[in-house]
């Protein structure tokens, strides 16, 4: 937690953005693991699979699921709210994990929605939500953090 005053730069309720955007971010990864698993969120949940590509479980009918991404999710998001508690914590959350969305897609595009390889389950749509994910990621771990060296965080 921070000692600044409530009105420095980019100090929010004692937290700084980035350690607010991670947090928050954390939070949604949580909540999108979590309704997953819940029937009626996720379409056809009774071809939800532990993993690969014959899990036909549609989360709010657009994204393809499994099991195994629900459990993915939950645990990048917690890792985010964990990671979160100190400005330079969200920052390497936010660049790495960006950079693991942005991996993901690529590899999900490569490999293809029916391919064995493709063990997470993904469709088109969770390829590309991934890539701008990524990047919206890695942009925002940069642009709030720039501070984060002049401030000694």
């Amino acid at each position: 937690m921070t000692t600044a005053s409530p009105h420095a730069h980019g100090v929010h309720f004692g937290r700084t953005d980035v350690q607010n955007v991670g947090m928050g971010l954390g939070i949604v990864l949580m909540v999108v693991g979590v309704l997953g698993f819940i029937p009626g969120v996720t379409a056809r949940y009774s071809e939800l699979m532990f993993l690969g590509p014959d899990s036909h479980a549609m989360f709010l009918g657009l994204f393809q699921v499994s099991m195994l991404l629900n459990v993915v999710q939950l645990a990048i998001g917690a890792a985010g709210w964990a990671m979160s508690r100190s400005g330079m914590g969200a920052r390497n959350f936010l660049m790495a994990f960006g950079a693991l969305y942005i991996i993901l897609s690529i590899f999900g595009l490569s490999v293809g929605v029916g391919s064995a390889a493709n063990f997470l389950s993904l469709n088109t749509m969770d390829n590309w939500t991934h890539m701008i994910l990524g990047v919206l990621m890695i942009a925002g771990g940069w642009m709030f953090s720039r501070h984060l060296a002049e401030d000694g965080k």
